[in-house]
């Protein structure tokens, strides 16, 4: 299995296989299967925050009794977290 990993000075490439060591070779392969797993997750999350957001705005649209005029609002997510 050949990975590529992205640095500073450029692209690495690697052939995990090769790794003499079983040790290494397993850890190897149990970290990137961690990482392609955390990488699909990402995805799943994003897509289903920007789904999210959508049907807020969707639903939000309808609701004209809601809207306020921007300058007289504080922003909530800084007071919220101070």
């Amino acid at each position: 299995m050949i990975i590529n990993v992205q640095t500073e000075e450029g692209t690495l490439n690697y052939d995990v296989s090769k790794i003499k060591d079983d040790k290494t070779r397993l850890n190897a392969k149990a970290i990137i299967a961690k990482v392609g797993t955390l990488d699909v997750i990402t995805e799943a999350l994003s897509f289903a925050g920007a789904t999210h957001r959508g049907s807020l705005e969707t639903l939000l649209k309808s609701t004209s009794e809601a809207l306020v005029e921007n300058e007289d609002m504080p922003d909530e997510d800084s007071t919220e977290s101070s």
